[in-house]
């Protein structure tokens, strides 16, 4: 025991002096470096700290123009002006870096890509798929891979957004069967615009064998089936069975994702009511509501019931759901559905108290990007905050604030 703490005396001053050395020589270095460096350099620095971005600009050109040479300023130059969407001025930065002699392979590389980043930023999408293109391949390839996808889904050529996505590497967090079974509903949603029936199932049986949990190809299956009943096109499988088809694809989605179901509401009451079906319909839209409960659901059980039962039995119904779901949004309804039945002498103070909570509620009454936050009162596949698909639930932003 003795021998073993007489070799760690001797050895740790060894260890430490290796250290104090190694820390010396690399402190000499950066301060060799930083005094090479222009003082409008730092300058720049706590320009940026400060989040004064202007000053900062000027302070980077100057230390530019003193010392062109430094090539890693050139790209925080460029970066600032892209950032401020002074595209131009990134463009001419990053070109002037390209055409620079004694440039390594990377950092070529490196100028391209941010190149080809200002050519998108600037929406010169044909200029930044040519330089994109060019970096496949080499060091950059995953980077230029997904800056190829972000054209390809601003220009809609879905496509070749799809072969994107299967040469990306799958990643443990991304597998990307989301966004190729979304791509394919986008291309099935076109074909059945065109009324060219056969493509359009086909992309939708290729989009759900990509993810099986494909809601919107689901839906766009049932929407597929109501529209050849409709069109009546010969060869095309029109036929009185195909208004039921469009029933059984609605009501997979529970099985799939039931957040989605008030999106199909409507449509589904609607072919109830085609059907003959209207009591059958209100049941279903009922079991979903007392299983799921959603606002916009709600709303879809409300008009079917205001239209086959009555003002009574639609006051009722939002009532019993109010008091099992207690929202900003359910009261609004509840006073609509109120006015309807009162005496006509009462509703004026009923009108009076809704008016003062809808300028409320239309605050809540928004969908909310679960990735970045972003909110809209419309619905989106696609978020147009972060580009996410699948990140926009169809549920309004006092839903997320109830839920445990």
């Amino acid at each position: 025991m003795m021998e073993i703490e007489l070799w760690w005396l001797l050895v740790l001053p060894v260890f430490f002096g290796l250290g104090w050395i190694a820390a010396r020589i690399d402190i000499k270095q950066i301060l060799k470096e930083s005094r090479a460096l222009p003082r409008s350099y730092f300058k720049g620095l706590n320009f940026l700290l400060n989040e004064q971005p202007d000053q900062a600009i000027e302070a980077f050109i100057e230390a530019a123009r003193i010392d062109p040479e430094t090539i890693e300023l050139h790209f925080a130059l460029g970066n600032l002006f892209r950032r401020r969407g002074e595209t131009d001025r990134a463009i001419r930065v990053h070109q002037n870096l390209i055409e620079r002699d004694g440039l390594s392979a990377a950092q070529r590389l490196h100028a391209l890509s941010e190149l080809g980043q200002d050519y998108l930023k600037a929406g010169l999408l044909d200029r930044a798929e040519e330089i994109f293109i060019k970096l496949r391949g080499t060091d950059r390839d995953e980077e230029a891979l997904k800056n190829l996808l972000e054209i390809y889904q601003q220009e809609k050529e879905w496509a070749k957004a799809i072969a994107t996505c299967d040469a990306m590497p799958n990643h443990a967090d991304h597998l990307w069967q989301k966004e190729i079974a979304e791509f394919r509903c986008e291309m099935a949603a076109n074909e059945m615009l065109h009324d060219r029936h056969d493509e359009a199932r086909r992309l939708l049986d290729e989009a759900l064998a990509a993810n099986r949990k494909c809601v919107r190809a689901t839906m766009l299956q049932g929407d597929l089936a109501a529209k050849v009943m409709r069109s009546g096109i010969p060869g095309d499988g029109a036929g009185p069975g195909d208004l039921n088809a469009a029933i059984d694809c609605w009501k997979r989605i529970e099985q799939q994702n039931p957040v989605y179901l008030a999106l199909v509401a409507e449509k589904l009451m609607a072919v109830h009511v085609q059907l003959g079906r209207m009591e059958q319909g209100i049941a279903l839209l009922r079991g979903w509501l007392e299983r799921h409960p959603s606002l916009d659901l709600l709303d879809a059980v409300f008009r079917a019931e205001l239209e086959n039962d009555g003002p009574e039995a639609a006051y009722t119904l939002v009532r019993d759901e109010l008091r099992r779901n207690p929202t900003l949004l359910g009261l609004d309804k509840l006073l609509e559905a109120q006015i309807m039945v009162v005496p006509p002498e009462r509703r004026p103070d009923l009108e009076l108290i809704k008016n003062l909570i809808h300028n409320h509620t239309r605050r809540v009454a928004r969908y909310r990007c679960d990735a970045c936050g972003f909110k809209a009162r419309q619905f989106y596949w696609r978020c147009p905050g972060c580009g996410g698909w699948e990140t926009y639930p169809p549920r309004r932003t006092e839903e997320f604030d109830i839920t445990p």
